[in-house]
């Protein structure tokens, strides 16, 4: 019989080993770095338009709140004035009610015609 010898494949051995394991780790480090950098550059990118987006929020908040509280002041002061003028109205002071009759008879001037109906016009 003959005998067929098997050869065994000859793996690498001791350091061999190690380097190939680190070389398969440093590809995977340098692809983990990479995809680690892109990711923080998607995320810086971001942040800087929401910081932005915020930031023009506030701006338009600040400026719809001056307009408001604008209208607001406008508002109180017409109706102070407004319950001010009611009150005078409803006095009765004697200045209250010399000024009444005094506005009684310029607002009958007015409504006088200047000329009378039928006068003939000066030359």
């Amino acid at each position: 019989m003959s005998r067929i010898s098997i050869k065994k494949p000859e793996w690498p051995q001791g350091d061999t080993v190690n380097h190939i394991a680190n070389q398969s780790n440093s590809v995977k480090d340098i692809s983990r770095k990479w995809m680690w950098i892109f990711l923080s550059c998607i995320a810086a990118f971001q942040l800087y338009f929401v910081r932005e987006l915020l930031a023009a929020f506030a701006l338009f908040v600040l400026a719809f709140g001056v307009i408001a509280s604008l209208i607001a002041v406008v508002y109180v002061v017409q109706k102070s004035w407004e319950a001010g003028i009611a009150r005078l109205m409803a006095s009765r002071h004697p200045v209250v009610l010399a000024m009444r009759r005094k506005v009684s008879t310029v607002e009958d001037w007015a409504l006088r015609p200047l000329r009378r109906p039928g006068s003939q016009p000066a030359h």
